[in-house]
């Protein structure tokens, strides 16, 4: 056995020696990062992922979750000062629903579900109102957490004893309310939100007027129903600041990307400015109109013509000349006379036009457009021609007449249009780096995997193939063994008929190669006798 350990470790030894050195470092890396890739995935298989259990617990709810968890022996974590349990991400589905056939974790408040546990007949008027003020707290509790954003709510209310008598003061009957939320980290909420808290605090407890309820955070910042007015005009604010950032994005997108193709996308800088009118207009016209502008006539809906004669003999004479006469009414001479009147009725038809204009909600006063323009050489100025700064301002020219086309019925002269278009031919000093996307650790991880399974095939491969020309080599010197063995044999056969000397020798050679133990013995005792 020895001799097979001595043998395969001076084969071993053979075969590493007659290695070069780039097959030993490659042999020895590789037998490392294989040594390695097993190390971290034994690691990252004996790593637990934690879920949270439970978050936002009281004192005594991680209490009874945390008594409850050591009896079934499952390993969890304690974070944000004991209100966050975290479990093995296999067991909290589980343990969520084992947790609650317990009835774990009890919070200790009374809801209406007491009131059908422990009915009895015992309980007094007082000790009724206790708990049922508290049970109508907690249940409104419960209903403002289901408000997006809030974490949690404490609410105490003060419901006033029912007088039997008849009184002239019905305030004394209203009942108050105190509301403390705990919010989400960094959340806000908008003006809806309070009124539907005010309305839905004021609905759920019976004669409490929205006056008489006070909402606070827990950094004391009180939300008042009253303060609208402040949200509707910030939201107008917001409102008319994203229109005017759309525009002026819209506009620098379009240049930008116009410009980009030419000179290209790192050589052009765009900058947009605007002056945007928010006025609402509306306004009402009733216009008459002819139908002929011509002759200024309309169309005749209607046409009547009266035509009256007289002739004959009547009175004569001036009207009241004589002494006797009789004033406004003529003598009595008779003189022939004829009477003719001629009229004409036309009714005429005008186009009556009514329109409602409404302007709309912003208009566009002023437009400014400034771009900076690196040279194809940023160290000459020059190198960027005339002709091309020429083309780039005329583009400018030609956004701001179309897009200032309707200014108030006012059309731009060519020097105003000029004037609110700046193109500067400046080398870039500061380019923008550009911001590289980090791989995701799992994707990365995913390819370190690869990598060390490809090596750890490779090793295979080449130990394989070591191990096979190992195998070959032994059965080449096995083979030798017999042959030398074979003439050992034969080479004692034919030395069996000489001298006895030389037989005595040969058998103390074949002892101390078959046991060297008795041989050692043997010589021992040759010694101890000389």
């Amino acid at each position: 056995m020895k001799e097979k350990l001595s043998n395969g470790y001076k084969r071993i030894k053979g075969m590493w020696l007659g290695l070069s050195k780039k097959k030993r470092g490659w042999i020895i890396f590789l037998s490392a990062a294989a040594v390695c890739l097993i190390i971290l995935m034994t690691t990252l298989s004996s790593i637990k992922h934690f879920t949270p259990l439970y978050s936002h617990l009281s004192a005594s709810e991680a209490g009874q979750i945390k008594e409850t968890l050591d009896k079934k022996n499952i390993v969890y974590k304690l974070s944000d000062d004991g209100s966050t349990i975290s479990v093995p991400k296999a067991q909290v589905d589980q343990l969520k629903v084992e947790l609650a056939a317990e009835g774990v974790p009890k919070s200790g408040q009374i809801d209406y579900s007491f009131f059908g546990e422990n009915a009895s007949f015992g309980m007094t008027d007082k000790e009724f109102a206790v708990l049922e003020r508290a049970a109508m707290q907690t249940e409104l509790s419960n209903l403002v957490t289901q408000i997006k954003g809030v974490r949690s709510a404490k609410v105490m209310l003060n419901l006033p004893e029912r007088s039997v008598w008849v009184s002239d003061d019905s305030k004394q009957n209203d009942a108050s309310a105190s509301v403390v939320l705990e919010l989400e980290p960094g959340y806000q909420l908008n003006n809806a939100q309070v009124q539907g808290l005010y309305h839905l605090i004021s609905k759920s407890v019976p004669n409490l007027p929205e006056d008489n309820i006070v909402i606070m955070d827990q950094y004391f910042n009180y939300y008042d129903k009253k303060s609208s007015s402040n949200d509707s005009a910030l939201s107008v604010y917001e409102q008319q600041k994203g229109i005017k950032q759309d525009i002026e994005k819209d506009l620098q997108r379009k240049v930008q990307q116009m410009l980009g193709m030419m000179m290209g996308q790192e050589k052009v800088m765009v900058n947009v400015t605007t002056d945007i009118d928010f006025t609402k207009e509306k306004s009402k016209e009733d216009l008459v109109k002819p139908v002929d502008k011509e002759t200024m006539e309309g169309l005749q809906v209607s046409a009547e013509h009266i035509t009256e004669t007289y002739s004959g003999r009547g009175p004569g004479g001036k009207v009241g000349t004589g002494n006797t006469d009789i004033p406004e009414y003529p003598s009595t001479d008779n003189n022939d006379g004829s009477y003719k009147h001629i009229e004409d009725r036309i009714n005429n038809e005008f186009n009556r036009i009514h329109k409602d204009i409404v302007n709309s909600p912003y208009d566009i006063k002023d437009l400014g457009i400034q771009v900076m323009v690196e040279p194809p050489n940023p160290n000459k100025r020059a190198s960027l021609s005339p002709q091309r700064i020429s083309d780039i301002k005329q583009i400018l020219n030609t956004i701001i007449r179309t897009t200032l086309s309707d200014n108030g019925g006012k059309q731009l002269s060519s020097n105003e249009i000029d004037q609110k278009a700046i193109v500067t031919v400046e080398k870039f000093n500061g380019k923008p780096k550009a911001i590289t996307t980090s791989k995701k650790t799992s994707r990365l991880w995913l390819y370190i995997g690869g990598g060390l399974i490809l090596l750890i095939i490779i090793v295979l491969v080449m130990l394989l193939l070591r191990r096979r020309k190992a195998a070959n080599e032994d059965l080449l010197s096995e083979i030798t063994y017999h042959q030398s063995a074979q003439r050992v044999t034969d080479l004692e056969d034919e030395m069996e008929n000489k001298s006895p000397e030389v037989q005595k020798y040969k058998q103390l050679e074949k002892l101390a190669k078959q046991k060297p133990d008795k041989f050692v013995k043997l010589l021992r005792s040759w010694l101890s006798e000389d």
